[in-house]
């Protein structure tokens, strides 16, 4: 897949993190471009942006990763530590493959620009 992709990994559970919900917006409208679930492998069916959409631009990914949490019945208190994770992610190049993996716990994550 080219164009701007994701997968999700929940390291506290040695899993993929299946059925997470994803927005893509760009970060200076808000507007949302796109809502998308992760499959059974933490991993996106279709691009983020395509390759033909995707542009020279901030995007905003919103990972919500409280809501998998909880559906998981994690031992967390309320509100959850991590609900929605906001990653920016700048394409200076729309010409080439950008994918951002999410690690994620309950209580912390790391994001990086993956191949």
């Amino acid at each position: 897949m080219a164009g701007l992709t994701t997968h999700i990994l929940d390291l506290a559970n040695g899993v993929p993190a299946a059925h997470v919900k994803v927005e893509v917006r760009l970060t200076d409208t808000k507007d949302v471009l796109k809502t998308i679930m992760t499959n059974e492998n933490g991993r996106v069916d279709e691009p983020l942006i395509s390759e033909n959409e995707l542009k020279k631009e901030t995007y905003e990914l919103l990972f919500h990763i409280g809501d998998y949490f909880k559906q998981k019945n994690s031992p967390l208190e309320e509100p959850s530590f991590l609900d929605v994770i906001s990653v920016r992610v700048g394409i200076s190049n729309p010409n080439v493959h950008y994918h951002v993996p999410l690690l994620v716990t309950p209580w912390s994550y790391q994001v990086y620009r993956g191949s």
